[in-house]
């Protein structure tokens, strides 16, 4: 059975500069698929490094454009 990261170790992974390209945080090590941003009180941001990142956001474009088109 795998061990889960336990909060602190997740929460110093995503304070690493190094995972960090800009404003995209890509770390294939974290099992999370949101994380918070550098500076939290900024929201969350999405870990581009697993594959559940571009089927959200792919599913959110879906919706929103279903939206528009079907008023």
């Amino acid at each position: 059975m795998k061990k889960r990261p336990d909060k602190v170790f997740l929460d110093e992974m995503s304070r690493n500069p190094n995972y960090w390209k800009g404003v995209f945080y890509y770390n294939p090590r974290d099992p999370r698929l949101m994380v918070p941003k550098l500076i939290p009180s900024m929201g969350w941001t999405l870990n581009f490094a697993s594959p559940w990142a571009y089927v959200s956001l792919g599913l959110i474009i879906l919706i929103t454009i279903a939206s528009v088109l079907f008023q």
